[in-house]
């Protein structure tokens, strides 16, 4: 035989090989428990996410898909792990919006987010909501902008803390509105909602979770949804596209792995992430908490990431924002 050839025919059942080599650890998968990292503590609502699929996956592969928090940074340390992580489909990121805005807010981080991590599945999106003291005058967003442009240097914007969510949805909404606040950082969303509901800030952009049984008493009001069509959990309630075209900011959570885990693991996870999330009983739970289930392909949540981590950046670089 050619040896030109006999060398081609080694390499060509070499690559049929650990092609079928893939194929079986993808239909064998997982043969023991996944860990599931969380960048945050536990109690919070991504943590209550994170165990909501945890606990769907770990009776549909009948192997514990075992939640591990691992705070701090903003999400940095978990996420880092997971990148470190060997790309086995054993080690799994419950990536979230903040992972996208951190990509750019901070300045030296060990990890490209969106080169580092693999897409595998979009879990949920929740709206933000725009509330004011009802102390305030306005009662729209229009009216807000047209009172806050002709009192500059008295409206100030409440935040959990430099660069979180909350914090940039506010900045997008300067940008776009053209009006002038003074971020006044909290460390956290609920000190921040004290000081709004005693008069000492005038306007915030929280969590629904957060926020919404003080909109329902009264004690807030709410102006718009963050996102560009309205929302379940607040249907009387407009959405800022409403007002300002082209408006869309929410969170939103996923699963991701380590870049370069076999595609074949990837897909069956998505694929059964994505029963999921049409199982009544887990669309309700999340209804409930105040969010909408995203389902969708391994690439189309790629795609989501890329563009969110492009738009928060450009926010984030023209607002100056750096992180603490």
């Amino acid at each position: 035989m050619n040896p030109c050839r006999r060398q081609f025919l080694h390499f060509a059942g070499a690559a049929v090989a650990v092609a079928g080599s893939r194929v079986a650890r993808a239909q064998d998968y997982p043969i023991r428990p996944v860990h599931l990292v969380v960048g945050f503590p536990p109690g919070g609502p991504t943590d209550i996410f994170a165990r909501l699929i945890g606990q769907w996956l770990s009776e549909r592969f009948r192997q514990p898909f075992v939640i591990e928090n691992r705070p701090g940074a903003g999400s940095n340390i978990g996420t880092e792990a997971v990148v470190k992580s060997a790309p086995d489909g054993y080690t799994l990121l419950l990536v979230a919006s903040a992972n996208a805005i951190n990509a750019t807010l901070y300045n030296k981080l060990n990890f490209n987010f969106v080169e580092d991590i693999a897409a595998v599945a979009r879990i949920s999106g929740q709206p933000f909501v725009m509330v004011i003291n009802p102390v305030q005058p306005a009662t729209t967003v229009a009216e807000f902008i047209a009172y806050a442009k002709r009192n500059p240097g008295k409206v100030n914007m409440a935040s959990p803390g430099n660069g979180t969510p909350q914090h940039i949805f506010g900045e997008l909404f300067k940008a776009m509105s053209g009006v002038e606040m003074l971020h006044v950082p909290y460390r956290g969303e609920a000190p921040a909602l004290t000081d709004l509901l005693t008069g000492q800030v005038q306007v915030m952009f929280p969590s629904l979770s957060g926020s919404r049984e003080h909109i329902k008493a009264g004690r807030l009001r709410a102006l718009a949804v963050t996102t560009a069509t309205r929302s379940d959990a607040l249907p009387d309630i407009p959405a800022m596209a409403d007002t300002l075209p082209g408006y869309e900011a929410s969170a939103w959570l996923g699963i991701g792995a380590p870049k370069n885990t076999p595609a074949e693991i990837v897909d069956k996870l998505n694929r059964e992430i994505n029963l999921g999330l049409a199982d009544p009983k887990i669309k309700t739970r999340i209804a409930e908490l105040g969010a909408t289930v995203l389902p969708g392909s391994s690439a189309e949540f790629s795609s989501w990431i890329a563009d969110e981590t492009e738009k928060w950046a450009k926010v984030i670089r023209t607002a100056g924002i750096k992180a603490e």
